[in-house]
C-alpha cells in the first residue's frame, strides 16, 4: 500500500486526493490548515446569504476538466429561479436536475463582466464598439486608434507587464483600462511586474483578437476559436464553488480518504533527496506523518522554510522573497443599486446584469465588485428585494487596510460605492460581512525572476509534487490548478516526467484558443 500525504484542501489538493482515492491500494490523507475546504474557491455562508471568495467561473478549454465538473455536479435540466420568473431562455441539459427542487446541480450562466470607469460602463475585455466610442468620446477614440497603430508598428521589448499591455492595446487604452487597475491589484506599477503575468492571464487577447471575435459573431462562423476571456457562458454550482469542493471532499472520504483539518505543516524531514515525513502543528501539539509520496499546494516560501535540513542560502533567499498579494472581501446586503440596467438582459429587480464589475477609478481603493444575485439567485436569501454584493480589495497582510477593524472597512466600502455612483445616499445597507484571505495571489516581481533556480532545486526531491496556485507560485485559474493535480496523481500511479506538472498553462497549444460550435 502506498501512503500519500496531500498538503492543502483547495481545488488542487482535493482533485489529487479524489483521483488517488479511486485506487483502494492508496492510503491518502489531506492535511488542511483551516476548518474549511476549497481554499480561495470556498463559499462563505453568512446570515442566509453566500459569498464566493474571488468569483469563480466554471469554464475550461480542457474537456477533461469540464467532464470532471459535470460528473460531480450535473448540468441543469430545468430553468433556474430567475430564468423561470423572467422567462429568459436558458441552455438545458437533457435529463439534468431541476435546480428548483435539487441542490446538486450546475447552473448555466450568462457571462457579463464590465469595466466601470468615470461612471461609464465599458465591455470587459475592452471592445471597440459604438458604446465604447460613445463613452470614450470621439477624440479619445481617435487617439486610442492611432496609439494602437503606433504600438503595432513599433513594438516594445516585453521586459515588463506595462510593455506587454501597450503592445496589445496601445498606450492610450493601456492608461485608461490597465495601468491603474493593475497597480491596485499588485501594489506595484506594471513597469515593475514581469510580463509573465500578462502572458499567462491575458494570453492571446488583444485588439486584433477582439475584432476577430466580433466578425466571427457577425458572420456566425462555425467552430470559431474563442479566447477564454471572451467566453459568454459558464457553469456555476447552485450554491457557489465551495459547494462543489465540499462534495469532492465528501466523495474523497467515501472512497476511504482522510481529511484532517487544523493541521498546519511546519516541518519536512528528509533522508537525502527523499522526504520521509511531515510534521504538523495542531491544537493539541505536534503530529508526525510518514509518507511514500507528497503532493504540496502550500506556498513555496513556507514549504522551503519548513525543510529540516540545510537549504542553500541562495535558494532560501529566493523562496523567502517570493511575493504575494492578500485579499479582503466586504459583503454588503443593500436594498437597491444606483446603477441603471441599460442592457437588454432581464434581471431580478432590474439590477445591472454583471457578475463582475472592474473598478478602474484610481480615486478609490476598491478593485472589483461581484453581484452574487447574478452568479446564482440561490446565493441570496431574498434575490427579488435585496442585492448581495462583494467588494474586493487587494492589500498586503499587515498593511493599514488589512489591519482596519471590520466596521471601519465596511464604512470605507460604503463611502467608496457612493463616491463612484454604485449606490445612492439613501440606499439602505441591511447587512455586512468581511472576509480576509492570506496569500490569495502569487505575484510576479521581487525574486520571481529567479524562480527557475528554485524550481530546479525543488524538482530534485524525488517524492514530492507541486500543484496548484501557491504550490507552483503561479497565478493559475481553478482548471489549471486541477490539471496540475491530475498530472501529479497520474505520475504517482504510473510514473512519468514531473515537468508535465509545471508545464500546465504554459504551452501555446494549450491556452491559445478553443473551438466553439455555434
Amino acid at each position: 500500500m502506498s501512503k500519500i500525504l496531500i498538503i492543502g484542501g483547495g481545488p488542487a489538493g482535493l482533485t489529487a486526493g479524489y483521483e488517488l482515492s479511486k485506487n483502494k491500494d492508496n492510503e491518502v490523507i489531506i492535511l488542511e490548515e483551516s476548518q474549511v475546504l476549497g481554499g480561495i474557491s470556498q463559499t462563505v455562508r453568512y446570515n442566509g446569504n453566500r459569498m464566493d471568495i474571488g468569483g469563480h467561473r466554471f469554464f475550461s478549454k480542457d474537456d477533461v476538466i469540464m467532464n470532471w465538473w459535470k460528473d460531480m455536479l450535473p448540468v441543469q435540466g430545468a430553468p433556474s429561479y430567475d430564468d423561470k420568473k423572467l422567462e429568459r431562455d436558458s441552455k438545458l441539459s437533457e435529463g439534468g436536475p431541476d435546480p428548483e427542487t435539487q441542490d446538486e446541480v450546475m447552473l448555466v450562466r450568462h457571462r457579463v463582466s464590465r469595466i466601470y470607469y468615470k461612471k461609464h460602463f465599458f465591455d470587459y475585455p475592452v471592445t471597440m464598439n459604438f458604446s465604447t466610442i460613445k463613452n470614450m468620446g470621439f477624440f479619445t477614440t481617435i487617439r486610442a486608434g492611432f496609439s494602437y497603430i503606433w504600438a503595432s508598428i513599433f513594438k516594445k521589448k516585453e521586459t515588463s507587464l506595462e510593455n506587454f499591455y501597450i503592445n496589445r492595446f496601445g498606450k492610450v487604452l493601456y492608461g485608461m483600462f490597465f495601468e491603474g487597475y493593475t497597480e491596485k491589484l499588485w501594489g506595484r506599477h506594471p513597469s515593475e511586474i514581469s510580463a509573465d503575468w500578462g502572458a499567462q492571464r491575458v494570453k492571446g487577447l488583444s485588439i486584433r483578437a477582439l475584432i476577430k471575435d466580433i466578425f466571427g459573431k457577425i458572420f456566425k462562423k462555425k467552430n470559431r476559436k474563442v479566447e477564454t476571456s471572451l467566453i459568454e457562458e459558464f457553469w456555476y454550482p447552485k450554491y457557489g464553488p465551495g459547494q462543489l469542493w465540499e462534495l469532492v471532499g465528501k466523495r474523497f472520504e467515501e472512497n476511504g480518504g482522510k481529511i484532517l483539518h487544523g493541521h498546519k505543516v511546519k516541518g519536512i524531514n528528509l533522508d537525502g533527496k527523499k522526504i520521509t515525513s511531515l510534521v504538523c502543528e495542531t491544537e493539541t501539539g505536534e503530529v508526525t506523518f510518514e509518507a511514500d509520496n507528497i503532493i504540496s499546494s502550500m506556498p513555496i516560501n513556507d514549504l522551503v522554510a519548513s525543510i529540516n535540513a540545510e537549504v542553500p542560502e541562495d535558494i532560501s533567499r529566493i523562496a523567502k522573497g517570493l511575493p504575494f498579494r492578500d485579499f479582503v472581501t466586504v459583503g454588503l446586503l443593500v436594498d437597491k443599486l444606483k446603477l441603471v440596467n441599460k442592457t437588454k438582459i432581464k434581471t431580478l429587480g432590474d439590477i445591472v446584469p454583471d457578475c463582475w464589475i472592474y473598478v478602474q477609478d484610481t480615486g478609490v481603493k476598491l478593485g472589483r465588485i461581484q453581484i452574487f444575485n447574478n452568479w446564482s439567485p440561490y446565493m441570496v436569501k431574498n434575490p427579488d428585494e435585496t442585492v448581495w454584493i462583494g467588494l474586493e480589495y487587494f492589500c498586503t497582510e499587515g498593511d493599514e487596510f488589512w489591519n482596519m477593524s471590520e466596521s471601519d472597512t465596511v464604512t470605507q466600502a460604503i463611502s467608496e460605492l457612493k463616491k463612484i455612483g454604485v449606490i445612492a445616499e439613501d440606499t439602505k445597507v441591511l447587512d455586512s460581512h468581511r472576509e480576509k484571505i492570506k496569500k490569495a495571489y502569487p505575484a510576479y516581481f521581487d525574486t520571481y525572476n529567479e524562480f527557475d533556480k528554485l524550481q530546479t532545486y525543488l524538482n530534485e526531491f524525488e517524492n514530492i509534487y507541486f500543484v496548484g496556485r501557491n504550490g507552483q507560485h503561479r497565478y493559475n485559474n481553478m482548471d489549471h490548478s486541477m490539471l496540475t493535480a491530475i498530472n501529479a496523481a497520474e505520475i504517482i500511479e504510473k510514473g512519468g516526467d514531473k515537468s508535465t506538472i509545471w508545464s500546465v498553462n504554459t504551452e501555446k497549444s494549450y491556452h491559445e484558443s478553443k473551438e466553439e460550435n455555434k
